[in-house]
């Protein structure tokens, strides 16, 4: 790399490591836990890139980017946080930040980004976004590299009239983020309507849901489950609200676009309201979030305030696969709250409520150290023991090798990168057979993540 990089940080050490790095990577640096200080040096027309914090002692960060831009158009700023939510993301695009990174950054990430921001030094995005609202409001929060992706996206198309559809499993916010979309838009005092699939068989129903959505947001919701006549009733509706001057956000599973492929669902109406696709990640996927979430979920209890999530309880929150992604957290969360003894979530506790209230979903991962047989048969003790000296219901055999069968097959799917031929093979089994489980779990193949 090649410039002058202007550093604002409050923290020393930060200013240290980004200095040297910078310095090695051939850049000459100033760096300063002032934005007093930096703003000078920014009217002395030093610097070709800016990397600063937002939370300074003499200031906010974001907020010097106007003045910035006023006086030096071209200088790419990179703004760095500990405040890693979707609002702070918002604000970052609003500003026409160069780009924007939560706290703790990777720092090799940190230097192509740079790298790429000085060849460039005019890259700028224009984006409007409305963004009063305070970070407590906001409920999408992560810092996980793709849940900061989907900030990214749904900043570029927040004021955007294009159709949006929201891909995502069940209880992985969907809904929250369509809301999200609206509330930070310019359309935020308008109407927010949702539209049900099921309300889509009657036609009287759409008409009167377009017109009290006129100039806001109208949602449909379940788009997944909309029947044939539902589909083709939308058509027109969806050509209106253009003309209506009427958002569109719809919301769906993960498995629409192969209901497209498969033609059970019309591939007119679906280019018509996914012009921008926003996919929600599943939770298993951002497992550096569930910390944050458990204490926000914590956070909101009116008596939470003497909680404690203690490592044991972060770790058996982090080990479990979450079929019910984050409703389902922010359910187990609820149930600790009432059962954690002296104040404190620990390990055996959350382990506890998770085999209680999540006995549909994959078994959780073992403990370090445990052989899988023993955490079977504790995990079936278990089971048997809800019942209160009852005998269970019938076929406990069939229940748990569900149990075990589905998280199995999946696993092995990422492994192979979705190769059923492979997977077939690694496991053991028939393909037809490999087949037949993937329909009767309803599992997602995907061919993108790769373990091995």
């Amino acid at each position: 790399m090649d410039g002058t990089v202007l550093i604002a940080d409050d923290d020393r050490t930060i200013r240290t490591v980004l200095t040297q790095a910078m310095i090695r990577a051939g850049c000459k640096v100033h760096a300063t836990s002032s934005l007093v200080t930096l703003m000078r040096w920014i009217e002395e027309g030093k610097g070709d890139l800016v990397i600063s914090d937002v939370v300074m002692p003499d200031g906010d960060g974001l907020e010097t980017l106007p003045k910035i831009q006023k006086l030096r158009p071209n200088l790419p700023v990179i703004i760095i946080s500990a405040q890693n939510n979707i609002v702070t993301a918002f604000r970052a695009n609003k500003a026409k930040a160069f780009d924007y990174l939560p706290k703790p950054f990777d720092l090799p990430e940190l230097m192509h980004r740079s790298a790429k921001a000085l060849e460039k030094n005019q890259a700028q995005r224009e984006v409007s976004v409305f963004s009063n609202q305070k970070s407590s409001e906001i409920p999408l929060i992560g810092k996980s590299g793709i849940i900061q992706n989907l900030f990214k996206l749904m900043a570029r198309t927040v004021d955007s009239i294009t159709p949006v559809l929201v891909i995502g499993e069940p209880g992985s916010g969907k809904t929250l983020t369509a809301k999200t979309l609206h509330d930070l838009s310019k359309r935020n005092a308008m109407p927010f309507i949702t539209l049900y699939s099921q309300m889509c068989e009657n036609h009287d129903v759409i008409s009167d849901t377009l017109e009290r959505a006129k100039d806001g947001t109208l949602v449909l919701d379940g788009v997944t489950d909309l029947t044939p006549f539902g589909q083709l009733s939308l058509l027109p509706a969806v050509e209106q609200l253009g003309e209506q001057n009427t958002r569109l956000i719809s919301i769906a599973d993960t498995n629409i676009l192969n209901r497209v492929k498969e033609g059970k669902f019309r591939s007119d109406l679906f280019h018509r309201i996914s012009s921008n696709q926003l996919h929600v990640p599943a939770l298993r996927d951002r497992l550096d979030d569930i910390h944050s979430l458990a204490l926000n979920f914590l956070k909101k209890s009116p008596i939470t305030s003497r909680y404690q999530l203690s490592a044991e309880g972060k770790d058996e929150l982090c080990s479990f696969h979450w079929p019910g992604n984050v409703r389902q957290l922010k359910n187990v969360i609820e149930q600790l709250i009432l059962e954690a003894p002296d104040h404190v979530l620990d390990g055996p506790t959350v382990n506890e409520v998770i085999a209680k209230y999540c006995q549909d979903g994959p078994l959780p991962l073992t403990q370090s150290g445990n052989e899988l047989s023993v955490s079977v048969a504790m995990h079936v003790q278990k089971y048997f023991d809800l019942h209160s000296g009852q005998l269970p219901p019938n076929d406990v055999y069939q229940y748990f090798l569900r149990q075990i069968e589905a998280p199995l097959i999946e696993v092995a799917l990422v492994a192979v990168a979705g190769n059923q031929s492979k997977c077939a093979d690694l496991l053991g089994i028939n393909r037809n057979t490999l087949r037949k489980k993937i329909t009767e779990f309803d599992i997602l193949v995907s061919r993108h993540r790769k373990l091995m």
